[in-house]
Formats: C-alpha cells, structure tokens, sequence
C-alpha cells in the first residue's frame, strides 16, 4: 500500500476502536441509543460539511444524492443506533468483536455483487474459519442470556451494514471529495434519525463523561475517522480497507479491559482469535506490501550498520598490534582506553 493507504489505516483503525468505549459510557448513562446516534452525526456532518464548503468541493455531490442516501442508509443511519442499543446489553470489547466480522460479510457479498473481492481458495477457507468465531463468540459468552443474544444480534446486523456501505462507496462514490461525500451522507443520517432522537431524547441532562463522549464521537470517531475511510476505500478498495478489524478490534478490547474494567470471556477471546485470522484469510491471508517493505529497508539498514560498525573498528585493532620488537605501539594508550 502507498504511504496515503498505510496513514488513513493506522488512522482509521484507531479511531474506530475507540467508539465503543464512549458509546458505552453514553448509553449507561442514560443517553438513548437513536438520541446518540443522531448527535454523533449531526456533529461530525456539521463539520464535514465546513471543510468540504471551504475547500469548494460540494458541487460534486450535485446529481449523486441517491447513492449518498442509500450509502448513508446501509453504513451510518442504521448501524449507528443499532451499536448504541446493542451496548445497552453487551459490553463495549464484546460489541467491537462483533464488528470484527465485517470483512466476512463482504466476503459474503461479493460471491454476488463484486467479482474483485470474490473469496476462494484460501479466502473461502478463511470465510468459514470467521463464521466459526461469530458462532463460538455468541454461543459460549452469549447464549442463554436473552438481553445479551438480542443486543448482539443488532451489533451484527449493524455489521452487515458496515458491509455494504463500503461496496456502495467503491462503485458509486470513490471519486468524490471524501469530505464532502461522507458530511452529504452524514447530513442524510441526521435528516433520518432527527425524528427518532426527538420522540426519545434523554430524560434529564448528560453528565460531564457522556457529553465528552459525545464531542469524541462527533468529531474524531465520526468526522475525521470517515475522511480516512473514504480515502482509504479509494486506495485500496472496501474488502483490504476493512482490514482495519484486524486492529480497531483490539484497541478496543484493550480500552475496555483498562477503562471500563471489562473481562472478556473465554467466547470473546476464542470468537476473536477466529474472526481475525478468517478475515485475515478472507482479504487474501498476505503480509501487507508496505509492512514487508519496511521490514525490508530496515534489515537492509541494520546490516548497513553492523558492516560499518566492523570497518571502524578495524584501525582500532591494528593499532594494538605489538611492534616488530615486541614493544607497544604510540597508539596503545588511545587502544587501552578503546
């Protein structure tokens, strides 16, 4: 990948890591899931909308609002709300590992729909081996639970979305101004979920942390995080761009554990263990190009040193060496000290 892929993944994969954590801290606080969604994009769109007026690029939404309703739809105005609700039930690592199944999903999707991100061989094997995660995951730490195989049945339908939308982007929206194709879309977003925020606002005012938690979300989890998906789906297409679920998944599981005093169970750990080597596997089961070249250009650096270091220290030894009567040379001192 080039350098503009690898910064829009290291990114986007942290940012969208982060969510479920502030979505958790919202949700149990009492803010409603649909009232959640709706500022979260309201802000971020707000924002987006600035830059992309600025920089003169909204003209160029003229004639696509369609697609950007039916993107908006599929990966922002459904699966938002659904992964707030969701968290009323399940704890935020849990919901992120859900999430983590989206790659299988566009595996999935694209036996019909996209021949270039079409799974076999390997792809298929790794199809199946993620699939067997989301079963191990929701049928060790889920079942039996009512609330939990219901609130993680709305984050996965969230992650059929995340699925789709990225396939629509590709096709139809790839060429756009990522500010302004994804602040329209958010826009679209905000239109739809207005009317659910306000027939179920909060019953009394956010505290401090679920109103930090929404500015996080609304500009870095929403805004900033969209701008480098875009640009990240136009590098390198939807399938490799969801690789970030190799990464988001865990920073999440991390920030649960050490924020929100999360313990995954032995579902959760073995779901995820599945669903990242099956998505690995899914979006062609390779080493990155540009991990491999900086491993490359650092070994090739690492033995550029060690041959330097060898030919410095070369008139060092010789002049340690006695001299033909046996005394020591004028340098030894300079060598003692070596």
């Amino acid at each position: 990948m080039s350098v503009r892929a690898w910064t829009a993944f290291a990114a986007v994969s942290t940012l969208w890591g982060m969510p479920y954590m502030f979505i958790k801290i919202a949700v149990d606080d009492g803010v409603p899931p649909a009232f959640l969604a709706f500022v979260r994009v309201a802000l971020g769109g707000a924002v987006l909308l600035a830059l992309a007026w600025r920089a003169g690029a909204l003209t160029a939404v003229r004639g696509r609002w369609r697609w950007l309703a039916i993107y908006a739809m599929f990966e922002i105005a459904v699966p938002f709300p659904l992964i707030a609700g969701g968290e009323r039930h399940v704890a935020s690592s849990l919901a992120a590992i859900i999430i983590a199944s989206v790659p299988l999903f566009i595996a999935l999707l694209a036996l019909r729909f996209d021949p270039a991100e079409r799974a076999t061989g390997s792809r298929l094997v790794g199809l199946f081996l993620g699939l067997a995660g989301v079963i191990a995951l929701v049928g060790i730490d889920v079942a039996g639970r009512g609330d939990e195989l219901l609130g993680a049945a709305a984050i996965l339908l969230a992650a059929f979305g995340y699925a789709v939308g990225p396939m629509i982007y590709k096709r139809k929206l790839a060429d756009l101004d990522p500010r302004a194709a994804m602040g329209a879309s958010l826009l679209v977003a905000s239109v739809v979920l207005a009317p659910l925020a306000g027939v179920d606002p909060p019953t009394e005012t956010p505290s401090v942390s679920a109103l930090i938690a929404l500015v996080v979300l609304g500009l870095f989890c929403t805004a900033a995080a969209f701008v480098f998906f875009g640009a990240l789906i136009a590098e390198v297409g939807p399938g490799r761009a969801l690789v970030i679920t190799y990464v988001a998944p865990v920073v999440a599981v991390a920030l649960g554990v050490t924020v929100l005093d999360e313990r995954p169970g032995a579902g959760a750990v073995a779901g995820l263990l599945l669903i990242l080597a099956g998505s690995w596997l899914s979006t062609d089961g390779r080493v990155p190009p540009g991990l491999v070249a900086i491993a490359t250009r650092w070994r090739r650096r690492r033995g550029v040193e060690r041959s330097s270091q060898q030919v410095n220290a070369q008139p060092v030894w010789t002049q340690c060496l006695t001299t033909a009567d046996g005394s020591r040379s004028s340098t030894a001192s300079a060598c003692s000290r070596a």
